[in-house]
């Protein structure tokens, strides 16, 4: 399991792409589809926003887990994992939109990402157990690692990183990308192919 979750960690923004290219054999996107999943979409991408405004450029890497700060501010202070939700959403709201073998490839990705995620999880909260220590375990006993949790963080975990925007924007650069051209290409499915 271990060995599984280095490998999905290392080539993660690959394994959405056999979804896709089902979706794009099979969509068939309605006016309704399309805005209702382009807002799943925009709530999953200010997620990720919101999430690497903290978080840095870190999170882009793909050669090993491991983070130079134990983030526990914005996001982080709701659920251990805001990236992943963000990205789950995202990959729902393209499900929605496409209303491609609606509901049945949706929910084939739902589960497929939610185990892949949570391998990579298993990794990513060993290096921070071994590296954090007790403020990871502190962290984890006030916030979970899928739910949402609104409980008051203690003072001597909390990060102190400052929210940064533009590095957010910066850092989703590839991500929203890939939403433009996935949405284009419904769209274009939509307005020109019916």
């Amino acid at each position: 399991m271990k060995q599984l979750g280095k490998i999905l960690f290392k080539y993660r923004s690959y394994t959405p792409l056999p979804f896709v290219f089902v979706m794009i054999l099979f969509m068939q996107p309605t006016y309704i589809s399309i805005l209702a999943g382009i807002f799943v979409v925009l709530t999953g991408e200010a997620i990720r926003v919101w999430s690497v405004g903290y978080a840095g450029s870190e999170t882009r890497t793909t050669t090993g887990v491991g983070g130079s700060n134990l983030v526990t501010q914005g996001p982080y202070a709701l659920i251990r994992n805001p990236l992943y939700w963000g990205n789950i959403m995202i990959y729902t709201g393209v499900g929605i939109m496409s209303n491609s073998l609606f509901p049945y490839l949706l929910i084939a990705a739902f589960v497929y990402f939610v185990i892949q995620y949570y391998l990579i999880i298993i990794n990513e909260e060993e290096y921070l157990k071994q590296t954090y220590k007790k403020e990871f375990e502190t962290y984890c006993k006030h916030v979970k690692r899928f739910l949402p949790t609104p409980k008051q963080l203690p003072d001597n975990i909390k990060s102190n990183l400052v929210f940064d925007l533009k590095e957010g924007f910066k850092s989703e650069r590839r991500s929203l990308q890939a939403v433009i051209i996935i949405t284009v290409i419904i769209l274009i499915k939509f307005i020109f192919l019916k």
